[in-house]
Parts: C-alpha cells; structure tokens; sequence
C-alpha cells in the first residue's frame, strides 16, 4: 500500500512539473509575441517621425501619404507574421505536450499495471504453494483415515493444477508479445473438447454450477491446447466475479450467418460498457489490486482474445439477461467441419 501511494505521489509529481513547464513555455512564447509587436510599434513610430522630420507634409501631400502608406502596410505585415509564426509555434508546442504526455501517461499506466501485475502474481503463486504445502506437512505428521488422505492429496493435486495454469499464462503471455509462439494445428472434436473441458473444471470447482450446451459433432482444425486454455480462462474468470452458487453456461451453437459461436455466460455483475475493450489488454484488471476481492494476474483475458484472433475468430463482452457478462467467441462456418 505504501508502495502504491508512494507511486501515485510520484505521478503526481511529474504530472506537475510536466504541466509546469509546458505552462512556462506557453507564456514565454506569448511574452515574446507581445515583445515583437512592441518593437513593431516603436518602429512605425519612429519610421513616422522620420518621415515628418524630412518630408513637408504641405508641400508634398500626395508623397508623404504614399511613404505613410507604405510604413502602415509595412506594419500590418509584420503584425500579421508575428501572429501566423505564433500561432505555428503555438500549435507546435501543444501538440508535442500532447504526444510527450500521452507517451508518459502510458508509460505510468504501464508501469502500474506492471506492478498490479507483480502483486497479483506474488499472491496467485502464495496462495496454492502454501495450500500444497500444509496439505503435505499435514500428511507427514498425522496418520489419517484413507478418505482424508485422499481428500488432502486431491486438494493438492488441485492446487498444482491451479499453479500450473497460472505458469502456463505467463509463459505463453511472453511468447505471444514476442511472436514466438507456433499454432500445432490439427483437426479434432471440438464438441468433445468442450464437454470433457466443462467436466474437469466442475471436478475442481465446487462454488458454482456449470453447464454445457453444446453442438455435438463439431470439428475444427486447431491447437488443441490452445483452445483448452481459452475454455479454463473464460470459465475461470466468470467463477472469479460471479457469486457463489450460480450458474455458469457454455454453449456452443450454430447460428443462421454461417458463424460458430462459443458462448460463456454467468450470473455475477457483468462489465461495464467502457471497460470491454480494456479488460483484453495484458496486466489490465478492472479496480485497484489492494481493493479488489477476485483473484486474477490480468493475463487470463488477453490470452483468450490472443487465441482466438490466431483461429481466426473475434470474442466480444455483452449483457447476460437478466444480469452477469456474456464473452461470445465467433468462427466462420467455413473454418468448421460437421461429421
């Protein structure tokens, strides 16, 4: 928490010294504008001065309105270039601010979500190692009944699953940013994919109902480990923000545009319209990390829109009716194969 505070009061401070120095900038350029048509004055005035020193405005009319003429046209001119340069510098300087803030205010965004990311990850890797390892200890130091000692080893076989899964995201996170990750493509049931996927999730999983609807006999050709990681990252996600004891579903379904659509809904508060876009970059979590209560290293999201766009597909956020969040993942039907 100090860390957080002390960073927000560091942002602060640039953001200050940022707008400091724009500000000044602006103003220099402003006070050496009203120096230049200062001297732009002082000129015509003595030009003026000159000219009815030297000219005899009685005897030579016509010439010494011609000269005025000229020294007024002169100075209009000069108004005139000091304003357009101005203007130009002006335009120049606001719109480097903009580009350079934009640029730092990313950078700062980056940088905390990088930390959130850090902290998210340091409890994520906490929580199932500390689990394992009482669950063990606990084995060592009591002779238990065989239930319990299955029960124990089964929560830890749990526990290294969870662990792994978050492994699994890291690496692959990496591997995507670096475009060092190759598809293994091959053609399989992506019915059956799906149902043992539901099934091994509810094995783990006691807090929440999750049903599957799908399509039977539905293949496709792609990564099958690819695609077992966005089925446990959406479902995992939805059992993080949807309530205890509700209902999950998974439907996979054919609709009438010739699209394959994967759907998976729940029952939780659902995701505000001007987060949906937010919630698929890296790191990105919805709330403060010393606030939130849902669990989550802010890559499970990014994955899955990762994995779809290289199956060439597209997942959007929607309304679940009557409430919760519904991600829908659609394929062309070409991309699918039906037995």
């Amino acid at each position: 928490m100090k860390k957080l505070f002390r960073n927000m009061q560091e942002g602060r401070a640039i953001s200050f010294i940022y707008l400091f120095v724009l500000a000044y900038t602006i103003l220099a350029l402003v006070w050496w504008g009203v120096l230049l048509f200062n001297q732009s004055e002082q000129i015509t005035r003595f030009e003026i001065q000159n000219l009815v020193l030297r000219t005899d405005s009685i005897a030579h009319p016509v010439e010494y309105h011609q000269e005025l003429t000229r020294i007024q046209t002169t100075e209009e001119r000069r108004s005139v270039m000091f304003f357009g340069e101005g203007l130009i510098f002006l335009a120049i300087i606001l719109l480097g601010g903009f580009f350079v803030y934009r640029a730092i205010w990313k950078q700062m965004r980056l940088s905390q979500q990088q930390q959130n990311f850090m902290m998210a990850v340091t409890h994520e890797l906490k929580s199932p190692i500390a689990a394992a390892k009482l669950n063990l200890e606990t084995l060592r130091k009591h002779k238990l009944d065989e239930d319990k000692r299955l029960k124990l080893l089964d929560n830890t076989i749990r526990e290294t699953n969870r662990l792994d899964q978050l492994c699994n995201n890291i690496l692959l996170a990496s591997q995507m940013e670096s475009q060092r990750y190759q598809l293994f493509r091959e053609d399989m049931d992506f019915s059956s994919l799906l149902e043992n996927g539901v099934k091994e999730i509810q094995s783990r999983i006691s807090t929440h109902t999750i049903q599957a609807h799908i399509l039977p006999d539905v293949w496709v050709n792609g990564d099958k480990f690819m695609l077992q990681i966005l089925l446990s990252n959406l479902v995992e996600n939805a059992v993080k923000y949807a309530p205890r004891n509700t209902r999950i579903d998974v439907c996979l379904e054919e609709c009438n545009n010739n699209l394959l659509k994967l759907k998976v809904t729940d029952e939780g508060p659902g995701i505000p319209a001007d987060e949906r876009e937010r919630i698929f970059l890296k790191f990105y979590r919805i709330g403060n990390e010393n606030t939130r209560k849902a669990k989550g290293s802010g890559l499970g999201l990014f994955l899955s829109r990762k994995i779809v766009q290289q199956h060439g597909g597209t997942i959007v956020v929607k309304d679940n009716i009557p409430a919760g969040a519904s991600f829908e993942i659609s394929w062309p039907v070409y991309s699918i194969q039906r037995v």
